[in-house]
């Protein structure tokens, strides 16, 4: 017990923070801005450290039961943070764009941002880096028919057939969910998986993997996930006060999230990359995004038709052509089943204009 207690004192800490910041939320929500803000960032803080601890039993989960079940795994953990921070916040009354903001942010620190610096640093490190390119191009097109059919085309539903059509996408990305989660674990799951040539290592006679407790992983994960939640409650109110009459852009808290979602599913890819497998980079960057788009959209679409209040889907002109040049970059990159250090800096050049733009507000 006292090893488990160890060895999750990131989580406990967060479980702490949340025993003391729930019986304070008033005090902190009525001491002034600054009070509010710094409250809101320090929360993050705990969030994070209790996300990464989550992505660590799921890594564990992944290790158990190999690619690209693994890769699924750690993809799922990372959107379920991002989904119960999303409703916690949207609950809250947050802002209407939130969710459209936060899916777009995913995107682009997904593909551009943990892609384009694994490649970028597996390219300068390996030169040039294999994996499976039926994997990319299908994460590519579903990602593009996702977005579309979400997150573009929303723009020209008229205002009162809403609800219509958030059941079709409802349906639509099930539908691709459940299509695609058959491919990845059924009969085809070569497409996602590359077979990496032996490589000699020394080891010890009598090495032998860490054993798994399953039943221990799952709890932790899921006792993780309650512990996120708790602290997005606080948090959410805090950094909308502490943020309020800033000028900050209003994506700045759609960034947090998506960033507080993928902070552990970088580290994981970085380490794929400099070891030289490219394939659970890109199931994990590629496999992300779209795990994002058609896990995330159907759950917060549900959440607008029972309240009766619909999300601003549709993205802004400018979002709508970013998103397009990276499918489009993405599409050409990971074409030839290679990538290299100039693939890798076209899409980190990207995850750098997103950057830009969303300090600009645009």
């Amino acid at each position: 017990m006292l090893t488990l207690l160890k060895q999750e004192k990131f989580l406990l800490l967060a479980l702490i923070a949340a025993f003391v910041a729930y019986p304070m939320e008033h005090w902190l929500l009525h001491s002034g801005q600054t009070i509010a803000l710094t409250a809101g960032l320090v929360l993050i803080a705990f969030i994070v450290a209790a996300s990464m601890r989550v992505a660590h039993q799921a890594e564990l989960l992944a290790e158990k039961v190999g690619d690209p079940y693994g890769t699924m795994i750690l993809t799922l953990a990372a959107v379920l943070v991002e989904v119960v921070i999303l409703a916690i916040m949207m609950s809250n009354e947050a802002s209407k764009t939130l969710v459209r903001d936060t899916i777009y942010s995913a995107v682009m620190l997904d593909i551009n941002g943990i892609l384009g610096l694994a490649a970028l640093m597996g390219g300068l490190k390996h030169g040039e880096q294999s994996y499976n390119d039926d994997s990319a191009r299908s994460y590519s097109v579903m990602i593009l028919t996702a977005m579309g059919v979400s997150m573009v085309v929303p723009e020209f539903i008229p205002e009162a057939n809403w609800k219509l059509y958030s059941a079709f996408t409802i349906g639509a990305m099930v539908v691709l969910y459940a299509l695609f989660l058959r491919m990845q674990v059924g009969p085809h799951s070569y497409f996602f998986s590359y077979s990496y040539p032996e490589k000699r290592r020394r080891k010890e006679p009598d090495e032998e993997p860490e054993p798994i407790n399953l039943a221990l992983s799952i709890g932790t994960l899921v006792f993780g996930v309650v512990v996120i939640g708790a602290l997005a409650e606080v948090m959410s109110k805090t950094l909308d006060l502490g943020l309020e009459g800033t000028g900050a852009p209003p994506v700045i808290t759609a960034i947090l999230v998506a960033a507080i979602s993928a902070a552990p599913e970088i580290l994981t890819a970085l380490r794929a990359a400099l070891a030289n497998r490219m394939q659970s980079v890109v199931n994990i960057a590629m496999g992300a995004s779209l795990s994002t788009v058609i896990l995330t959209v159907p759950v917060m679409e549900a959440m607008a038709l029972y309240t009766g209040q619909p999300f601003q889907m549709a993205m802004t002109p400018v979002q709508t052509v970013m998103i397009f040049i990276t499918l489009i970059v993405s599409a050409i990159n990971l074409n030839d089943g290679e990538t290299n250090a100039i693939e890798g800096m076209t899409h980190f050049v990207l995850f750098a204009t997103f950057i830009m733009l969303s300090l600009l507000g645009l």
